[in-house]
């Protein structure tokens, strides 16, 4: 009975385990996102990071290695916080940053995919995707 107890024991450590790995680090939750966005030469850096024409900071560096991860599995391993401030990058860029959008967009989503797979989750939110021209 005691083997049995530790087998479910380390299966409940061992999934444990496997559930927080699941998730992207939280490390980063709390940087002001806004603060950001309202610096146009900062909100440019990081541009430049993902863009591969800058430095990255360490948040950066982070956000560049889950990038593509995020878009393929729809940030199901985003936190909260991670998911309302991507929505918040998102809607920055289109309405304010429309070149540096398009600009993302053809170097993490060439062919679109994902431009049609959350142009409707998009649009739920408030987001309007301009077409491309």
């Amino acid at each position: 009975m005691a083997v049995i107890r530790y087998v479910v024991f380390l299966s409940c450590l061992i999934a444990a385990a496997i559930a927080q790995e699941e998730k992207y680090t939280d490390k980063y939750d709390n940087i002001d996102i806004q603060e950001i966005l309202d610096n146009k030469r900062l909100l440019h850096s990081y541009i430049d990071c993902l863009m591969e024409r800058g430095k990255c900071t360490a948040e950066g560096k982070e956000l560049k290695e889950h990038i593509v991860d995020a878009l393929e599995t729809g940030c199901e391993k985003c936190t909260e916080n991670q998911q309302k401030g991507t929505h918040k990058v998102i809607e920055h860029l289109i309405k304010n940053e429309l070149p540096a959008w398009k600009e993302l967009c053809k170097k993490y989503d060439p062919s679109g995919n994902f431009r049609k797979k959350y142009e409707t989750i998009a649009k739920e939110k408030g987001i309007e995707i301009p077409e491309d021209k």
